[in-house]
């Protein structure tokens, strides 16, 4: 290979992990490679072996290290010229997390099930009688009405509630038709309430400028009556009023007949503040004035009364009085966003943390709220007379730097009074001339501190050394917040998503309580005998357990458990009925009763956990989880974990990657070992690892007769050369956005006539479930589009069989995570079951790699993926009973020889992931269910009054595209 075309490589890879804020593991960097560029990553062309024997001779464009779970993970190594996009790669918060120190609130929230999907189909779409698509008439959204500035609550002028003209469409939508109105400037900057009462805004058409006034004839009412009227109606309507509909709104109200040309615009101007819309035709809408603006006429109607004296309330503070007595704000709502985000407050326990929600409805409001009352309050502060005032009473108290906060009174002595912020959760003692009366705007929204309880720390709430790690953690910080359980003081655990991974706070508050002095304190160029080996991971990562207090606390406290189990009958108290990640418990393995610790949980019968004392992670059924005794809590929770991680040192840097023989070989040695003994040469406390030389002799500390040395047998890692894939094999249905794309369709063509010559005819070889029944051509289906690769290509699955195949790959998980692993023969095009990141799936082999990879084809997915071989297990006759879910599709209604990436990009953006309703036009049937195709049309009816026909809107698409050429 040319110099120039090593290059053009070395840059491709540095874009690919230059796009990964946290690097790339390095079993995915080809897939990744791939994903990007269409191609594999060449080493072999460059005389490389491995790909990591090619990456560790660029140390200027990959840096490779050891992860947290001790996986080799790959970055890109910053250069001049790409230094910018480092630094905005950096800066920038991945799809989870938002800037700025905000909150992940697309974290991955472990409490899911299986498959997750976000909505669902309409019923069988809005189907008049699905005509066909040259005869449908699409119909259009309905532009909303542009909302006025006049109300800081966003409200909008109310209007006569007169018939508004109609319009029927095909018996579907009933649309109001309002004239295009100009958006009134903002009034006076006073809070306002939005009225109860306020009648939909309904402009009527040809409006005119009124005439100049003339004397009436007759007045059934007082001038100053009127007047009075007036100005007490509008004071109802905050938002404001349309002046044509003063007069209906008038009669409605007093039952007076309104005498439109007994008051001009010069009365109204003094009642009210009034803005010119329009002036031809005339429009305006009336606002009630404000009340700075309104003392200079306060006797309008009783102009002779005298002034009251000051120890006589006003009619204003009669008002506030009654405000105070029958006005409470609403209650606070849990935000509708998965996970909300939260500032802690405070707390006294952790079943007392105030919590403060984060969002537009929720802390952006306040903010907005809060500068209303500044403002209001910095020119309208009367102070109140104590003996007014009670306990449990609402005021707007002064605040620091002039902020006005609003405040309930917990006591009152003499001038002071204790009260507390119900926004900010403290208390705080203030003199009485820093209250005032809360004015009745504010009371719209609900008290934003609210208080909740933190899962797993039930028992030791009050602990010092507990509450003194929580204030630490989370206190003063925006947080995500899981809901378990959503009573009047919510369960929740927290999560700290500013780093790179999600702290769950809660499990790591609890680990505080640990006493250190159970941990066995390791010391480098220290050795030990009797080491236990617990557990070999597949990158040869090792946990070991050494003598030590915390060992024998431990093994004579679940002794007591076993005990204390035995003597009781089980009872329901006994069986987890809460699980969620982070929670401590116990399961019966091998005999014996074990520590663990909840990781994921799938669904409400299966979830991931991790054996604290031996590293092993496993999927367990929630049923077979015990709840640790109260009277032995205390002493579960405070031995640390007594497996300690480890691994081999001083290892060649030429193994590469392990491989299967060689992770077996060292489970083979080491794991039934009595009489292993280590040597510690380095500890990594950032990595949590321990570097060190393995032996299963006590006799000798050689490190040349060590595992170390013995392993570097070079048979043990010599990858297994069987079947190599090509890039062909992944193109055919491929869900990664480029790749289908870089082929033509004459070379389409040919793959798929050479796939079908090398396919061996599945249905007489294999044990095929029965295919999965359609809808004829011409009927619909509701669907949901797992891939979405360009609309030639796409992977739809029956959305009313989802719940058959959830329960499926719950018993999967179940089956093959309690199953031994066993060395699986493996052969192109035949079923098996593979392990995905944490799920199991039903796949079709494609292809084997010769690095220990395997590329396999999800059947009920419709996605391609490379897997470790050492995840793929043999698929079981009772899971091959549910017909297979990916079903191939093409949309109807749209033609293109190849489309673009913008094209893809934009198809992608509005089916995949998401559940749409299918019209099938074409069923091309196949011996093997995977190689089945359908041709149908697309809509998404998640609108409510809107069908969109995604083959239109490709059409549209294209069309555009052209004109730009």
């Amino acid at each position: 290979m040319l110099e120039p075309e090593k290059e053009l490589v070395a840059k491709m890879l540095r874009a690919v992990l230059q796009s990964h804020k946290n690097g790339v593991a390095l079993h995915r960097v080809q897939h990744e490679y791939k994903v990007l560029t269409g191609e594999w990553i060449p080493f072999k062309d460059m005389g490389f072996p491995a790909l990591d024997a090619y990456l560790k001779t660029i140390p200027t464009v990959v840096r490779m290290d050891m992860s947290r779970t001790g996986e080799v993970t790959c970055h890109a190594v910053v250069c001049r010229e790409t230094a910018q996009i480092a630094e905005l790669v950096a800066r920038q918060r991945s799809s989870k997390k938002k800037s700025g120190g905000q909150v992940n609130c697309q974290m991955r929230l472990k409490y899911s099930a299986p498959i997750t999907h976000i909505g669902k189909p309409k019923a069988m779409l809005r189907k008049p009688d699905f005509a066909a698509p040259q005869d449908r008439v699409v119909k259009k959204p309905i532009p909303l009405v542009m909302r006025g500035k006049g109300n800081v609550w966003g409200g909008r002028p109310s209007t006569d509630p007169t018939p508004a003209q109609k319009l029927l469409s095909n018996g579907h939508a009933e649309v109001l038709l309002c004239s295009p109105t100009k958006k009134p400037p903002t009034p006076p900057k006073i809070p306002q309430q939005r009225s109860s009462d306020q009648v939909k805004p309904s402009p009527t058409f040809g409006q005119t400028k009124p005439a100049s006034p003339q004397k009436p004839t007759a007045n059934p009412v007082a001038h100053s009556e009127l007047k009075q009227k007036v100005s007490e109606l509008l004071t109802h309507y905050c938002s404001g009023l349309w002046l044509h509909a003063l007069p209906k709104v008038f009669e409605d109200t007093f039952k007076i007949k309104f005498p439109s040309d007994a008051l001009d615009m010069d009365a109204l101007s003094e009642i009210s503040s009034v803005d010119v819309v329009s002036e031809n035709p005339y429009k305006a809408i009336l606002y009630p004035k404000s009340p700075q603006s309104e003392r200079p006429n306060q006797n309008l109607s009783v102009t002779d009364e005298q002034q009251k004296p000051d120890d006589e309330p006003t009619r204003m503070e009669e008002s506030e009085e009654v405000v105070d007595v029958e006005l409470a704000p609403p209650p606070l709502v849990i935000p509708s966003e998965a996970p909300p985000s939260v500032l802690v407050l405070e707390l006294s326990s952790t079943e007392e943390v105030v919590i403060r929600c984060v969002g537009k409805d929720y802390s952006a409001a306040q903010e907005h709220m809060e500068d209303a009352m500044k403002e209001f309050y910095s020119t309208n502060a009367s102070p109140v007379k104590m003996s007014s005032l009670k306990v449990g009473q609402l005021v707007a108290a002064k605040a620091e730097e002039e902020a006005w906060l609003r405040a309930q009174i917990l006591s009152i002595e003499e001038n002071k009074m204790k009260i507390l912020y119900v926004d900010h959760g403290f208390h705080d003692v203030v003199d009485g001339s820093k209250v005032c009366r809360l004015s009745k705007p504010f009371y719209t929204l609900p008290f934003q501190a609210t208080k909740c309880r933190l899962a797993g720390l039930e028992a030791f709430c009050t602990d010092p050394v507990l509450v003194k790690a929580v204030e630490l953690k989370a206190c003063d910080k925006i947080l995500a917040v899981e809901i378990l359980q959503k009573t009047e003081k919510p369960l929740v655990i927290l999560y700290d998503t500013s780093g790179d991974d999600d702290v769950n706070i809660n499990a790591t508050c609890l680990r505080e309580l640990y006493d250190n002095s159970l941990s066995e304190q390791l010391k480098v160029n220290a050795s030990y005998t009797n080491v236990i080996v617990t557990n070999v991971c597949s990158d040869g990562t090792l946990f070991c357990q050494i003598p030590s207090k915390g060992l024998t606390k431990l093994s004579k406290t679940l002794q007591k458990i076993e005990a204390e189990f035995n003597s009781k009958t089980v009872t329901s108290d006994l069986f987890v009925s809460l699980p969620f990640c982070g929670k401590r418990c116990l399961f019966h393995s091998k005999g014996k009763w074990a520590r663990v610790e909840i990781t994921s949980v799938h669904s409400s019968r299966a979830l991931d956990v991790q054996f604290l004392d031996s590293g092993t992670i496993a999927s367990v059924k929630v049923s077979e989880l015990r709840e640790i005794p109260s009277l032995f809590l205390r002493d579960i929770i405070s031995i640390p974990p007594q497996a300690i991680r480890c691994c081999l040192a001083d290892l060649p840097l030429n193994i590469g990657m392990w491989t299967p023989d060689a992770v077996l070989w060292l489970r083979n040695t080491v794991l039934n070992c009595s009489e292993c003994s280590m040597k510690v040469v380095k500890i990594d406390d950032v990595k949590s690892m321990v570097y060190v030389y393995l032996f299963t002799s006590r006799a000798s500390l050689d490190p040349e007769r060590s595992i170390n040395r013995r392993i570097t047998n070079e048979e043990l890692w010599k990858q297994k050369n069987v079947l190599p894939i090509t890039a062909s094999h992944l193109s055919k249905g491929r869900g990664e956005p480029g790749t289908p794309t870089a082929v033509s369709q004459k070379d389409q063509s040919n793959i798929i006539k050479r796939h079908a010559i090398e396919q061996v005819t599945a249905g007489s070889s294999l044990d095929l479930p029965p295919p999965l029944p359609l809808p004829r051509s011409g009927e619909h289906i509701d669907v949901f589009v797992s891939v979405a690769c360009h609309p030639g290509h796409f992977v739809f699955q029956p959305w009313q069989e989802l719940h058959k195949l959830e329960v499926l790959m719950e018993e999967m998980l179940l089956h093959y995570s309690t199953t031994e692993e066993k060395q699986t023969d493996l052969e192109k095009n035949k079923l098996y079951a593979a392990k995905v990141d944490t799920k199991w799936y039903r796949v079709l082999l494609k292809g084997i790699l010769t690095n220990g990879l395997v590329s396999v084809y999800e059947l009920d997915c419709g996605r391609h993926e490379l897997v470790n071989s050492r995840q793929v297990q043999p698929l079981i006759d009772k899971f091959r009973q549910l017909p297979f879910q990916a079903i191939t599709s093409q949309l109807a209604g749209v033609k293109c020889d190849q489309w673009s990436e913008e094209a893809a990009i934009v198809f992608r953006n509005h089916v995949e992931n998401k559940p749409l309703v299918a019209l099938i036009q074409e069923i091309h049937e196949s011996p093997n269910p995977w190689d089945r195709k359908v041709v149908t049309y697309i809509v998404d009816t998640s609108l409510p009054d809107t069908d969109i026909w995604i083959h239109e809107l490709m059409s549209e698409y294209l069309v555009e595209l052209s004109k730009s050429a």
